[in-house]
């Protein structure tokens, strides 16, 4: 397969930190000194009203695209920019600051790489730079850069950064799934080591954070291992003039987990039918292999009844099904979530019913310690949940897959999102059918 096609070709990540930590103009700043702005973008932020006293332009405004967000100066909405440098393609999401606009971090960073946490140097770490380092671990995001902003306001004080950097030190062996994480002294106003070196940092030997952000190692951050693919919908073309299309019968979807090849054996889940690939294709050809997350059409040999939320796996790595579910969520809507209420619940592409049987426990951000039992979960809110579905789900834990591990809470009635989940890993009890399956 050409290198060209290969996950490891784009990054997504986020910004996010306290109000004022200068998120938005950072990712200007990326834009703007990786040379990824058209002339026009250009002319207009220097044409702009918003030109300071001393003469520079207001990088924020590359983000910061709605009218109340300007009047205000803070982010509220979830920006999303795209760029590009010789080495790596970049999708990156400039989440809000204020803590009632928590679940635009959650709904910005769910898909990131990476997760870069701002923090201003003369204030240091915060209740939200404490808030958003532990979504970024819940979350399960691989990577995670401290970029401690603002050093030119604290005259780049090798002491302030490292204070900063020991008090990260000192909780983030709490949060234990973070793996990967990189303390960067930046300016984002005035760019130094962003996408250049500073020669005001002599004491840092470390790299820049463009240059951090187009080596870091992200091929092993998707799953391999387990095949997992989620049925979208069944491709029946619809050609009269092309009768070789008749009888094609194609099943399309993004693969969620694991490597799928021509030829390979196959469960379909949850009816526990068996067949072979026969092809495999992409919107311009056909492939001999596909890899987790690209999206395709599968043709089996055997004409099976599969349709919509179905899920192909493979003979090894088998997900849990089961309807009883344990799950970590944010909670995103202003009346709170108790125990009893009826939901949907979107898992892959399938939609359920789906009740919340207890309210096990509501993490403490600023201590990190769980509540047990609470009466509810407030908007902004972090705690573990019971639930039952009217209809089992395939899935994985998490921690194994983001993608088959993920849910939303979607409120009946108004169709709102009103929380994000992420499941815990399925026990041996969820697993009994599968000796059914004769595999």
């Amino acid at each position: 397969m050409p290198h060209s096609t290969h996950p490891i070709e784009i990054l997504r990540f986020n910004t996010c930190g306290s109000v004022d930590d200068g998120k938005s103009t950072l990712i200007g700043r990326l834009l703007y000194d990786s040379k990824s702005l058209m002339e026009d973008q250009i002319e207009a932020l220097e044409r702009s009203a918003d030109i300071t006293g001393g003469g520079q332009i207001n990088l924020a405004n590359l983000t910061d695209g709605l009218r109340a967000e300007r009047e205000q100066g803070i982010t509220i909405d979830v920006a999303y920019r795209y760029f590009a440098t010789p080495r790596r393609k970049f999708i990156v999401a400039d989440t809000p600051g204020h803590i009632q606009y928590t679940r635009n971090m959650v709904t910005g960073a769910s898909s990131a790489n990476l997760s870069i946490v701002l923090v201003d140097a003369r204030n240091g770490v915060t209740e939200q730079s404490r808030r958003h380092t532990c979504l970024a671990a819940l979350l399960g995001i691989p990577h995670l850069v401290i970029a401690i902003n603002k050093m030119d306001l604290v005259d780049w004080s090798e002491e302030r950064f490292l204070e900063i950097r020991e008090e990260f030190e000192g909780f983030l062996p709490r949060l234990d799934v973070l793996r990967d994480v990189k303390f960067v002294p930046i300016s984002a106003l005035n760019g130094d080591n962003v996408v250049d070196s500073s020669s005001k940092t002599p004491w840092y030997q470390g790299p820049t954070l463009l240059g951090h952000l187009e080596t870091v190692h992200i091929a092993s951050d998707w799953n391999l291992t387990g095949l997992r693919f989620p049925v979208q919908w069944v491709n029946r073309p619809n050609n009269p003039r092309d009768s070789s299309l008749h009888d094609f019968r194609g099943l399309s979807g993004q693969l969620a987990g694991g490597i799928l090849q021509r030829g390979q054996k196959i469960l379909v889940l949850p009816s526990g039918l068996r067949s072979r690939v026969k092809d495999i294709w992409t919107y311009d050809r056909a492939l001999a292999e596909a890899f987790c997350p690209q999206s395709i059409t599968v043709l089996l040999e055997d004409d099976l009844d599969i349709s919509r939320g179905d899920m192909i796996v493979g003979l090894e790595h088998l997900p849990g099904m089961g309807s009883e579910l344990r799950a970590r969520i944010c909670w995103m809507n202003p009346r709170p979530l108790q125990r009893g209420k009826k939901y949907f619940l979107k898992h892959t592409t399938q939609t359920v019913q789906a009740v919340v049987t207890s309210l096990e426990s509501r993490l403490d951000i600023r201590t990190f310690d769980s509540e047990a039992e609470p009466p509810e979960l407030a908007m902004n809110d972090i705690g573990e949940i019971r639930l039952r579905t009217s209809k089992p789900i395939i899935y994985d834990g998490y921690g194994t897959n983001r993608l088959t591990g993920a849910f939303i809470l979607i409120e009946q009635g108004t169709n709102m999102t009103v929380g994000a989940g992420m499941l815990q890993a399925p026990t041996e009890a969820v697993r009994p059918d599968y000796n059914d399956f004769a595999i």
